[in-house]
């Protein structure tokens, strides 16, 4: 493994951050890191980049014990955070110079590896340029760029399409899956569940500090098989009407929504999606019904209780 979280405890006061955390990620894999918010991932992401310590536990990167004082395996690392840390003032170029450097890359190794990157991010005519008159989008590529200009072992992307336009969140992907084809392993937080099923090997799904799932998508599906979602929109939506198709044998849930949307699990293979069809014809009909198999969405809300964005104002932990 390259990286390897073991039993890893981490407090903030009385708030119990990571809760005896194991996570694992293999060599040259992408790995997406999924959890609500207050999960546990930034806190887990800085613990394992050393930015933080922890209370107690085993974190190893690189075959080598992690820790505030481990510069070597920082060396190795790059982060991308959720907030923009170029500098406003500095070209482009002049903030990959600036990055580079503190990495220890000097002179022709350098300067070879700042173009290299430019070209990389889409930014070679813009090399010039200083980032706060860039796009949002230009700007998250650049604070890639920074991340990449050292060549790092593991890359670590925490949120990095935030508040961008679909084009760019594309090239960001799309560049994503490049950096791992070339041999560079890569930990991806999102809270965009198409992003991760686009691009990520295996998933990994924490909730209150700790993994509570992982596997590849497919692994991860299967948990929920035995189930169906079928989405419903009444002609007629009431009471009576949902507690009618509670009521069939083998659903497990009902959700209603607006102007008339239905939600319904039930058990798969069970034939209730035309016990359901003649429940809501009797209480004034349907306008749409359609049955799908699950999805990760449908996994990581069976698995948490809530959905991936949730809007409840919790800090990031």
């Amino acid at each position: 493994m390259l990286a390897v979280m073991k039993d890893v405890v981490k407090r903030y006061g009385g708030l119990m951050a990571l809760d005896h955390l194991d996570l694992n990620v293999a060599e040259g894999e992408i790995l997406g890191l999924l959890g609500p918010n207050g999960a546990g991932k930034t806190t887990a992401i800085r613990v394992l980049c050393g930015l933080i310590g922890a209370d107690s536990g085993i974190i190893e990167v690189f075959g080598q014990g992690q820790g505030v004082n481990n510069v070597n395996a920082k060396r190795m690392m790059g982060i991308v955070t959720q907030e923009i840390t170029v500098f406003g003032e500095l070209s482009a170029r002049e903030n990959l110079r600036y990055f580079g450097r503190l990495y220890g890359l000097r002179s022709a190794e350098l300067e070879s590896n700042v173009n290299r990157v430019l070209d990389f991010v889409g930014l070679t005519e813009h090399a010039k340029k200083k980032p706060k008159k860039f796009s949002g989008g230009m700007q998250r590529r650049l604070n890639i760029g920074c991340a990449l200009v050292h060549r790092p072992k593991l890359l670590i992307m925490d949120e990095p399409t935030v508040g961008i336009d679909p084009q760019s969140r594309n090239h960001i992907l799309e560049s994503v899956k490049k950096i791992a084809s070339e041999g560079t392993t890569v930990i991806y937080t999102s809270h965009y569940m198409e992003e991760v099923q686009a691009i990520c090997n295996r998933i990994s799904i924490m909730d209150a500090g700790r993994v509570i799932a992982d596997g590849t998508l497919e692994q991860l599906v299967g948990r929920i098989q035995h189930e169906d979602t079928i989405k419903m929109t009444a002609a007629t939506p009431s009471n009576a009407l949902t507690e009618d198709i509670r009521a069939i044998s083998g659903v497990k849930s009902v959700t209603t929504g607006e102007n008339g949307e239905y939600i319904i699990v039930s058990g798969a293979d069970s034939g209730n999606i035309n016990r359901i069809m003649e429940v809501a014809m009797r209480r004034g009909g349907i306008t749409n019904i359609t049955a799908a198999k699950p999805t990760l969405e449908d996994v990581f809300l069976t698995l948490t209780g809530r959905k991936l964005r949730d809007d409840d104002g919790g800090g990031a932990l």
